[in-house]
Formats: C-alpha cells, sequence, structure tokens
C-alpha cells in the first residue's frame, strides 16, 4: 500500500513539474502620451542582391502567370500593402556604393550592361532603376528611401540623383525626368549619405566619413516642397567609438539620422548555422544574439544622447535580422534562407525592443524583403508564399504611428544548460481611435507563460486576440505547404475588471486589441 501511495505521489509531482508554469504580473501605462511609435520602424529593404529584385519583386520572365503591372509583381505587392509597409529602402546595402543611378534610366535598351561585382559576379541589365523604384514604392503606398553612392560616387552624381527626382523646374535633369515617363517631382525624403562606410561603403575610419559625410550632405539641397531627411552611415554593432567620432563631428541639424546595423548570428560568421535543421541549443542562441540589440541600443543612445540631448536625431537601425548559411543547392552569394517560427520570434522580439526605444528610434528596416535573408515573401516561378515572419509584421502593423503604452514587468528565465534569457518580451500601444495593442512574445519552447496584466487608465468593453505559433521552432512555409505556420484565433485569455490574464503557448507571438 505505502509503495503504492508513494507511486501515486511521485506520478502527481511529476504532472505539476511538466505543466507548471510561471505568471508575471505586468502593468501597462494606458494613460502615457509622451511618444510615438514612427510607421518608419516597420520598414524593410531590397537590394540589388541575388533574387531579392530580379525574379522577386521585378519579373525576369515577364511570360509567368502571375498578376503584375509591367514587370512589378503584383501578388507580392499586394501581400506588402496589406502589412501597412511604410518605408523600403534601396539599391543597397553594399551594392549601394557601386551604383551609379544614370545608368539605371532611359530606354532599357539602352541601359548598359553592368558586372554586380558585390553579389556573385552576376549581370545586371539596369532595366530595374530609379523610376521603376519609385513606380514600386507608388504601387506600394510607401515612402522610398534611397542610399546613396559615397563609395564610388561623387558629391555631384548625389546631387544629379537629388534634382532630377525632385526639382519641379526647367532643368535638363527635371526635363530628362519628365521625358522618362514622370511630370512631377517625386519628393523622395529620406537619403542614406553612404552605406555601411565602415566596410563595404569605402574601408573608411570614423574621421574621414565624418568629414566626407558633410562635403556630401553639404550638396544634398532641398528643393521647394521637397526637404531632406539625411542619414548618416553608423556603427556596425556594438562600434561605439564610431557613433563617439560621428556625433562629435557633425551637428544634429547636419543629420536626420544616424545608422546602426546588427544582425542576428547563431554561431560566428563564417558557419552562421542551417535556417532550418537545428537544435534548442542553436534554437537559443539564436534568441540571445537577437535580444542583444537592446544592449546595443542603450550604450549607441547614450553616446547619442551627449550630443543631441533633445533627440532631434533618429537612430536608425537601417539593417537587421536573422543571417544564416544559405539554403543548400543555392547559390551562396544570393543569400537565400528559409524563414522559421525561431526567425518569427526574433522579428517580434526586435520590434518590440524597437518600440520601447521609440523616443530614440524611428526607423527600422528588415534586411531583406524578398527571396534574401529574413524575407517576408519567397518566390519560385508563378508560387508565392507568404513566411513566419510576414505574419508578425501583420500582427504589429496596429503600432504604426500609435502612442508608446510603457510596460513595466519582470520576465521569468528560458535556461538552457548555464545560460538563460528572458522569457518574455512586449510592447503595447494606443491608436487614435483609442484602441489598445499588446504585443507579447513568449519565447521560451517548453513553458506556458501566464501574464497578468494591469492596465492603469485603461477602460475596455471587448477584447480579442491572435497568434502565431507551431508545433516546432524549426517550422517553416514550403510551397509545398505554404500555410504551416500562420495566426490563429487566440482567446486563452480572461478580462478580470480593467485587466486581463492571458496564457501565452510556449514559442509564440500573441497580439491582445481591447476596445
Amino acid at each position: 500500500m505505502m509503495k503504492k501511495l508513494t507511486t501515486t505521489l511521485l506520478i502527481i509531482c511529476i504532472s505539476v513539474a511538466v505543466f507548471a508554469q510561471e505568471t508575471v504580473s505586468m502593468q501597462v501605462n494606458a494613460k502615457a502620451d509622451k511618444d510615438k511609435i514612427s510607421r518608419f520602424i516597420y520598414g524593410h529593404f531590397a537590394e540589388h542582391l541575388g533574387r531579392c529584385i530580379y525574379d522577386g519583386f521585378y519579373l525576369e520572365d515577364s511570360t509567368l502567370n502571375v498578376p503584375k503591372q509591367g514587370r512589378i509583381r503584383m501578388d507580392v505587392v499586394n501581400a506588402l500593402k496589406a502589412i501597412n509597409i511604410p518605408l523600403l529602402r534601396w539599391p543597397g546595402g553594399c551594392f549601394a556604393d557601386r551604383y551609379h543611378w544614370s545608368d539605371g534610366i532611359g530606354p532599357k535598351d539602352k541601359r548598359p550592361l553592368r558586372i554586380n561585382s558585390t553579389w556573385g559576379m552576376v549581370p545586371e541589365d539596369n532595366s530595374f532603376g530609379t523610376d521603376e523604384f519609385l513606380q514600386l514604392c507608388n504601387l506600394l503606398n510607401c515612402e522610398p528611401y534611397i542610399a546613396g553612392n559615397v563609395g564610388t560616387g561623387t558629391p555631384q552624381q548625389m546631387s544629379d540623383w537629388i534634382e532630377y527626382l525632385n526639382f519641379g523646374g526647367k532643368s535638363t535633369l527635371a526635363d530628362m525626368r519628365r521625358a522618362n515617363g514622370h511630370a512631377a517631382p517625386y519628393k523622395v525624403a529620406f537619403w542614406g549619405v553612404g552605406n555601411e562606410s565602415w566596410g563595404c561603403g569605402g574601408d573608411m575610419t570614423p574621421e574621414y566619413y565624418a568629414d566626407l559625410y558633410k562635403r556630401y550632405a553639404a550638396f544634398c539641397i532641398n528643393y521647394p516642397g521637397a526637404p531632406l531627411k539625411k542619414i548618416m552611415s553608423g556603427a556596425n554593432a556594438d562600434d561605439y567609438n564610431w557613433t563617439e567620432v560621428s556625433m562629435k563631428n557633425v551637428r544634429p541639424n547636419q543629420m536626420w539620422g544616424y545608422s546602426m546595423h546588427y544582425y542576428t548570428i547563431v554561431n560566428n560568421w563564417q558557419h552562421k548555422g542551417s535556417a532550418t535543421n537545428f537544435n534548442e541549443e542553436e534554437y537559443f542562441k539564436g534568441l540571445k544574439s537577437c535580444l542583444n540589440i537592446e544592449t546595443l541600443i542603450n550604450k549607441h543612445s547614450a553616446i547619442m544622447d551627449k550630443y543631441d540631448p533633445e533627440k532631434k536625431v533618429s537612430l536608425c537601425v537601417d539593417e537587421w535580422g536573422i543571417w544564416t548559411d544559405p539554403e543548400p543547392n543555392t547559390n551562396p552569394a544570393f543569400l537565400y534562407q528559409q524563414n522559421s517560427l525561431r526567425d518569427a520570434l526574433i522579428a517580434a522580439s526586435s520590434l518590440n525592443i524597437f518600440n520601447k526605444h521609440c523616443d530614440r528610434i524611428r526607423m527600422a528596416n528588415l534586411a531583406q524583403t524578398v527571396n534574401v535573408l529574413q524575407a517576408l515573401v519567397l518566390t519560385q516561378k508563378e508560387k508565392m508564399v507568404l513566411t513566419p515572419t510576414y505574419y508578425v509584421f501583420d500582427l504589429y502593423k496596429y503600432h504604426q504611428d500609435a502612442t508608446l503604452l510603457p510596460v513595466n514587468f519582470f520576465s521569468p528565465d528560458y535556461k538552457y544548460g548555464e545560460e538563460s534569457i528572458p522569457a518574455v518580451n512586449a510592447s503595447a500601444s494606443k491608436d487614435s481611435n483609442g484602441v489598445i495593442h499588446i504585443t507579447l512574445v513568449n519565447i521560451d519552447p517548453n513553458n506556458k507563460i501566464t501574464v497578468n496584466a494591469s492596465l492603469n487608465g485603461a477602460a475596455f468593453k471587448t477584447t480579442e486576440g491572435q497568434v502565431l505559433t507551431s508545433a516546432s521552432f524549426s517550422d517553416v512555409n514550403t510551397f509545398d505547404n505554404p500555410n504551416k505556420v500562420k495566426l490563429a484565433a487566440f482567446s486563452d485569455f480572461k478580462k478580470i475588471g480593467n485587466d486581463l490574464s492571458i496564457n501565452l503557448p510556449p514559442m509564440s507571438v500573441v497580439l491582445v486589441t481591447l476596445k
């Protein structure tokens, strides 16, 4: 009898251990009205790299049976419009500092054939150029962001490019734009003055680039009705000296933004790890690398605060995302990688961090939009698939231009081996109609976590929820199984007065809407 009782107690203890879950107490300040989450935090990036432009946005084979306008794929356009894409950065990336804009205008049969020496030594026929990019942005209903060529270009070339796009009066360049089919000026506001000038953009020192930035920026002029937002090429990851030198030598009124690039790497740059074939150790390392971006943001922001205490300059995280090894049997220079639930959790966690720091971060661009790195969309001839990361941007689109509601909580740990990282991250906002959106991430793949949220100053009658999760953190959407990881209705929460109790499934992204 005693043995039977002992066995029963052991089973009960094991069951409690298996199904035990952490509880988090969270306070949401629904009365806050200080900071706005800029919609440009939800921007994207399209480079002449692999199959992002050609065979992604822009058809190489115009006979493919897909909806199109000219050679622009409208199925891709419509998918991105559905998530309210606010901004698209082009033509690079490293490609930008070898790109001469005059190669990509005028009749296509007269455009020069170049070699894309940055990405794979493949032909670049320049059939997708400035006017095609602006047409794409018009179809997307998004703002264009052009990265100018400081590496192999000249101040005159960048000045001419701006005149071609933005001047509404009579001039040879403005008339050239009109002859190419666009009578009115495009009025492009966002301009990057170089890209990764510490590396592929010229291998410069910060002192040299700061002086060069001022020279180029001086010739990037405002035309009537078209003021520029100039963005300085900033630091790579934790290069705090680059930020110190840049902010010391360039006044806040000489730039709108200062960029920072950071990629989540699972192992190292030589062996980054597989996008699909990984275990929990690599899953943990990927999420740990992702969360490290907040440390970088805090340290770069502290340096910027010394020289720009009024936070006039935006910290622009204009390249971010997970970078894995290319998929097997693909051109390694094309950086084509699959996209798993892990990557969606990385995207959601990053966006929660950007939202939290929206007093300084007013732009971020995921790398890259189609068929490259952490893409939202993958294409294969007529087929198109939306990745798990796409659905994160679908959930988070409600934060765009909404008021940040600060959240305060202490997260339980997700432990692997001897290491641990916070299991939960979140952000909240209130839109212009008073609707509150809370996005929560549970990165723990093994445990459900309950969040008891107290909403100070909120009164709501109805609640709705959506969730993104799957059976395994390595699950992906493929052309044969495009809906393995997708959004679903979520109802595992309850309203208690004006508070909420939300049960977050393991490895999940949850949106709760309060009206």
